[in-house]
Parts: structure tokens; C-alpha cells; sequence
């Protein structure tokens, strides 16, 4: 397909993915008001919407591999761009999320969050925002699901590399819970910033559990190997050269 058109059809996939969101959000507002399944229930037709409508405008396809985990289990993929976080929510049948504090107040989406039981962290003092995180997760352990922390902090371009941050292992020891890596290559087709959403085949992929009980640095060596070996593998499939 010519840049052009696709460049087109990708702002065409943006501008109604924005408005899709909004009128799910409405739609769904009695219903989450009233339980947090509904909230729920209106992230999961999110994410289904935008893999259709991903598909049908843009010719990207979309594959979640592996064993979704559907207990108490901290959650630590890779991040590369927005759509891992609708195919990794997707997947997952009650999934939160450790988050920067400033998405509280996007419209719809900040809302949303906050109702399925997302934890907002704000950047800066390291020591002080590892403290409060560690807390509000505690606090918020009564809401069943899984946890999902980006162990690199943010978006990472396909190539790049970022260190791995100790606030997943602070987590990992505080849970006690198993650790799923998840590896991506989505950053290929959805890259960090630009219009442009290229067709293909993205994939996220769940990866074997890391056991508890695991030193921090033990565990966060076997993190980082799983979750970097396994994604570039799926660069690799997808075509990518660093």
C-alpha cells in the first residue's frame, strides 16, 4: 500500500480509536458506577474494538502467545507502545496497572483506571516513590487481579535499551506472587511516536513464571534475560534490524 494512504488510514484508526473510547466510556458509565466489573467489562470491548478495528483499517494483526495467567500473579512485560497495553489487558481477565500519576486525570481513560484498580505512581525521589507504591498496592490487595508493572519505567523504542528498574522486585518481594515476563515486538508496527501504524502481524507473548522467594538481584537478572531474550526473537520474526 502507498505511504500516503496507509499515513491516512492510520489517522482515520487514531481518530476513531479516541472516539471509540468515548462513547464506550459513556455507554458503560451505569455499569461501572455500579461495579467494577463494569468497568471492566468496558476496558475488554476497548481493547476488542481496537484489535478489529486495527486489523480492518491499518492491515496490523494482532497475536497474544503463551499461558494467560488468570490468578494472583505480578505482571512485568515489555513496553513499546500503547497497543501491548490493550492486547496485555485484553488478554488478562482482571488486570491493573502501575501507572504514572499525571494519566489520573485524562478524560475517560484517568477515570476508568482508577475504577478497575490501577495504582498511580508519581516520577521523581526513587526511595519515596517506591514507598508509596509499595503501600497503595497493599492497600489496594482486597480487589482481586493481576498486577502489571513495566519494569523499564516507560515506552522503549524497538532497539533501545533502558535498565530495569528495582521497583518490580520491590514488588516481586513484597507479593510473594509468581512473576509472568511478557515479551512484545508491537513498538515495530505501533512505534512510540508518529502517525504511521504498519501492517503485519504484532505480537505480545506470556513467558513461563519466575518462582518467588528469589533474591532481588536474581530475580531481577532473570527478568531482564527473559523479557529481552524473548522479545528480540519476536523483533527478529517481525522483520525488525537494530
Amino acid at each position: 500500500m502507498p505511504k500516503p494512504v496507509q499515513w491516512l488510514l492510520s489517522l482515520i484508526f487514531i481518530v476513531q480509536m479516541y472516539l471509540a473510547m468515548a462513547v464506550i466510556g459513556l455507554l458503560w458509565l451505569p455499569y461501572a458506577l455500579y461495579s467494577r466489573d463494569g468497568a471492566v467489562s468496558a476496558c475488554h470491548a476497548f481493547c476488542r474494538w481496537v484489535r478489529l478495528t486495527l486489523r480492518l483499517l491499518c492491515g496490523l494483526r494482532t497475536d497474544v502467545r503463551g499461558t494467560v495467567p488468570v490468578g494472583e500473579e505480578l505482571i512485568a512485560p515489555k513496553h513499546q507502545s500503547f497497543l501491548d497495553i490493550i492486547l496485555i489487558y485484553g488478554a488478562l481477565p482482571r488486570a491493573k496497572f502501575i501507572m504514572k500519576a499525571e494519566l489520573r486525570f485524562a478524560p475517560i481513560l484517568g477515570w476508568y483506571a482508577l475504577r478497575i484498580g490501577c495504582v498511580p505512581v508519581n516520577r521523581g525521589k526513587r526511595g519515596a516513590a517506591i514507598t508509596k507504591m509499595m503501600r497503595d498496592v497493599k492497600s489496594g490487595q482486597a480487589d482481586p487481579g493481576q498486577l502489571i508493572i513495566y519494569p523499564q519505567g516507560t515506552r522503549v523504542a524497538p532497539g533501545a535499551y533502558l535498565p530495569y528498574k528495582v521497583g518490580t522486585a520491590a514488588l516481586y518481594a513484597q507479593l510473594g506472587q509468581p512473576c509472568v515476563p511478557v515479551a512484545a515486538n508491537v513498538g515495530v508496527f505501533w512505534p512510540k511516536r508518529g502517525i504511521t501504524r504498519h501492517p503485519g502481524l504484532a505480537v505480545v507473548e506470556f513467558l513461563p513464571a519466575i518462582p518467588p522467594g528469589l533474591t532481588n538481584a536474581t530475580f531481577m537478572a532473570t527478568l531482564e534475560e527473559a523479557v529481552e531474550t524473548a522479545s528480540n526473537t519476536l523483533l527478529a520474526e517481525a522483520g525488525f534490524q537494530a
